[in-house]
């Protein structure tokens, strides 16, 4: 069954919704194929496959390759296209053409745009002109250089009634979703409790109403540090490398190719 918005506003309260990163057609496609719900053309496409420093250096142009390429192999989960760093912060027309290309060109099905309450303004003018946005909030990677590195959020009275604040604000704006990154496992129930639209969480330590991870933390697949709160379902690193190693050697030995 082809998973829409609408799907997702409405796993809330039946079952928890999953959803994972994507960057290509052959791992898009596995991801349908285990059943995800969503698949999110992430821009920690920079740091995973790029070898960017953050997700500041990636651009609307990197992200609509990649959602191309994502959608072109992919029909059933709902395709959420990342709005990169500074995009959500132009002017609300500016904002509406970049998601319309990667909609009309990438393909994508909704668009996710971190902030809280400071972004509302412009996600309720991209919902009014038919552009689904998931929110993003806690944990920001696009302001990683304001941040100066990444913590949890919610520790204090302040930071839980701004976030509070945020999650209420974009869900009047109409997102069908808010993920939550790096939230305490106190602060996500309440809010959970609190909107009507679902909470992903990521790295929060609460079940939440869904998760959502990057798929090469979940595969051990690349050479970055491996967040703490990540489950590594396999170990491709080692899969690959010997994979490699084994045809080095065959060549090498020269019984690859076998003569025939």
């Amino acid at each position: 069954m082809k998973i829409s918005t609408q799907t997702i506003r409405n796993l809330k309260g039946e079952r928890p919704i999953t959803a994972i990163t994507a960057y290509d057609a052959i791992f898009g496609k596995l991801a349908e194929e285990a059943g995800i719900d969503i698949i999110l053309i992430g821009d920690s496409v920079g740091t995973t496959l790029l070898g960017m420093p953050s997700t500041v250096p990636v651009t609307i142009e990197h992200i609509l390759h990649h959602t191309k390429a994502v959608s072109k192999a992919v029909t059933l989960p709902l395709l959420v296209a990342d709005m990169p760093f500074g995009t959500a912060h132009l002017d609300p027309q500016t904002v509406i053409q970049a998601a319309m290309r990667l909609m009309q060109e990438g393909g994508a099905e909704a668009i996710k745009i971190e902030g809280g309450t400071d972004r509302a303004s412009v996600i309720a003018k991209c919902v009014l002109a038919g552009i689904p946005v998931m929110g993003h909030i806690g944990l920001q990677p696009q302001q990683f250089h304001t941040l100066g590195g990444y913590r949890k959020f919610g520790r204090d009275t302040h930071e839980q009634e701004t976030l509070l604040g945020s999650a209420i604000a974009l869900e009047k704006a109409g997102v069908f979703a808010i993920v939550a990154e790096m939230v305490t496992p106190e602060l996500t129930a309440t809010l959970c409790k609190t909107v009507s639209v679902p909470i992903i969480a990521i790295g929060c330590r609460h079940p939440a109403d869904g998760q959502i991870l990057v798929c090469t933390d979940l595969l051990g697949l690349g050479h970055g540090k491996i967040p703490s709160f990540v489950k590594q379902y396999s170990n491709l690193n080692d899969t690959i490398r010997n994979a490699y190693a084994n045809y080095v050697s065959d060549v090498l030995k020269r019984e690859y190719p076998k003569q025939t």
